[in-house]
C-alpha cells in the first residue's frame, strides 16, 4: 500500500513517511518565515486535528485506499472489528503500523487549501497580510467533515510569527530585525531536563552507569535540535553537565579527571548549523527509482569516519559495490581487523550483510 500512496502524497507533507523527517518541515518553515520573504509581516494558524485516530469515518477512508481487493477486504475487516467499541465505524488502530499511513492517506490534499506544512495530525498555515485565517479555518473544517474529523478548538491559534509559535517541540519566532530563529520549545525542554535529572540524581546507579544511561539520550536530543539556534548556556547543558560533574565527584572512587572524562561520556558533542538542513527535493520518494539521488541522501544520515568513507567510496558499498539504500544500515569495516586502528586507509563502508559476510568467511 505504501508506495502506491507515496506516488500520490502532498510534496508538504512530511510526518511518518520514508525518506522525509521532520527537519524537512523545519526547513520549510525557515524558507516561509525568513527575511528574503519578509517573514515578520506573517502570521501561523496552528491547528491540531481532534483524536484524529479515534474519530476516522472508516468508509470514506476506504474508498481513497489504493490496493488490490484481497487486502483491501483484510484492512476492513481489521477495521470493522472496532477500535472504540461505542463507535465501531470509527477510528484507526492508533500505535499500529499501518496507523500513520491511513491517516495521511485520509488528510492528503488538505495541504491544498492553503500554504502549510503538516506532520501527520498536525500542521500549521502561513498566511501572508490581508489574508483571512477564519476562510482558511471553515475550508480546512469542511474538509474533516467529509472525513469524520474535528478541529480541535483548544489548539487552534492565529499568532503573529513574532509572537512565535510551537510546532514538532520547537519554539519558531521571527526577531524584529527580521532574522528566524528555531529554538527547543519550553516543554520539550522541560520534558528532556527532568529525564536526565531523574538519571544524575538516582543513587541507585554509580557515575559509570549514569554516563552510560545519560549519552544515548544527550545525543538523540542533540541531534533532534541541530538545525536549531543551541548556543548559550541553557541549550549547550552547561548547567546540567555541570551538575553532573558535582554529583560524579562524590563517589569516593572518582577524581577530577576520570569525572571529567565521564561528563564528557554522558554529554558527546553533536555540531548543530542553524537552518542548514537539506530539504528532500519537491514531491521525492525512495519507491520512485532514483537509487543515485536517495544512496546520496541517505549516506548524509552519517558522520565522521563514516561519512569519509562514504564520500570517498561515492556512496557505494566498498565489498558488493552497490550503492546504499533506506532499508540497511552502513557498517564501518576495519580491513585489518584491528579495531583500535582509526585510520583512513584501514576503514572501509559496507552494508549490514555484507559486513556480516565478511566476519563469516574469514570464520
Amino acid at each position: 500500500m505504501e508506495p502506491a500512496h507515496e506516488a500520490t502524497f502532498h510534496a508538504r507533507s512530511y510526518g511518518f513517511r520514508p525518506g522525509r523527517s521532520a527537519h524537512d518541515a523545519q526547513k520549510v518553515l525557515f524558507l516561509n518565515l525568513n527575511s528574503r520573504v519578509n517573514g515578520k509581516d506573517k502570521v501561523i494558524l496552528e491547528l491540531d486535528i481532534e483524536k484524529c485516530f479515534d474519530h476516522i469515518n472508516q468508509r470514506d477512508l476506504m474508498e481513497r485506499v489504493i490496493a488490490p481487493g484481497k487486502i483491501k477486504t483484510g484492512l476492513w475487516r481489521i477495521l470493522h472489528k472496532g477500535i472504540n467499541p461505542e463507535f465501531p465505524q470509527q477510528g484507526t488502530p492508533q500505535g499500529g503500523v499501518v496507523s500513520p499511513l491511513l491517516a495521511n492517506i485520509s488528510l492528503n490534499g488538505i495541504e491544498e487549501i492553503h500554504q502549510s506544512i503538516r506532520y501527520a495530525d498536525d500542521m500549521v498555515f502561513i498566511l501572508k497580510p490581508g489574508q483571512n485565517p477564519d476562510q482558511i479555518l471553515n475550508k480546512v473544517k469542511e474538509f474533516l467533515a467529509v472525513r469524520g474529523l474535528n478541529v480541535k478548538a483548544t489548539k487552534t491559534k492565529v499568532t503573529a510569527s513574532t509572537d512565535g509559535f510551537d510546532f514538532l517541540g520547537w519554539n519558531f519566532f521571527v526577531q524584529s530585525n527580521g532574522k528566524f530563529r528555531s529554538t527547543p520549545s519550553e516543554e520539550n525542554f522541560k520534558t528532556f531536563n527532568v529525564k536526565v535529572k531523574h538519571i544524575i540524581n538516582n543513587s541507585n546507579y554509580g557515575s559509570k552507569v549514569k554516563a552510560e544511561k545519560l549519552a544515548p539520550i544527550i545525543r538523540g536530543w542533540r541531534n533532534y535540535h541541530r538545525y536549531c539556534k543551541m548556543d548559550g548556556s541553557r541549550f549547550s547543558l552547561w548547567h546540567i553537565a555541570n551538575r553532573a560533574w558535582k554529583v560524579f565527584n562524590k563517589e569516593a572512587k572518582q577524581n577530577r579527571f576520570t569525572v571529567t572524562k565521564l561528563v564528557n561520556i554522558a554529554f558527546p558533542s553533536v555540531p548543530y548549523s542553524e537552518s542548514k538542513h537539506v530539504n528532500v527535493r519537491g514531491e521525492k520518494s525512495p519507491f520512485d527509482g532514483d537509487i543515485v539521488y536517495w544512496s546520496q541522501r541517505n549516506s548524509k544520515l552519517y558522520d565522521g569516519a563514516t561519512a569519509k568513507s562514504l564520500k570517498k567510496q561515492n556512496h557505494t558499498c566498498g565489498e558488493c559495490g552497490l550503492p546504499f539504500l533506506g532499508g540497511e544500515k552502513v557498517h564501518l569495516h576495519h580491513i585489518d581487523g584491528n579495531h583500535s586502528n582509526w585510520k583512513p586507509r584501514n576503514l572501509v563502508a559496507v552494508h549490514k550483510s555484507c559486513h556480516d559476510y565478511i566476519h563469516m568467511s574469514k570464520a
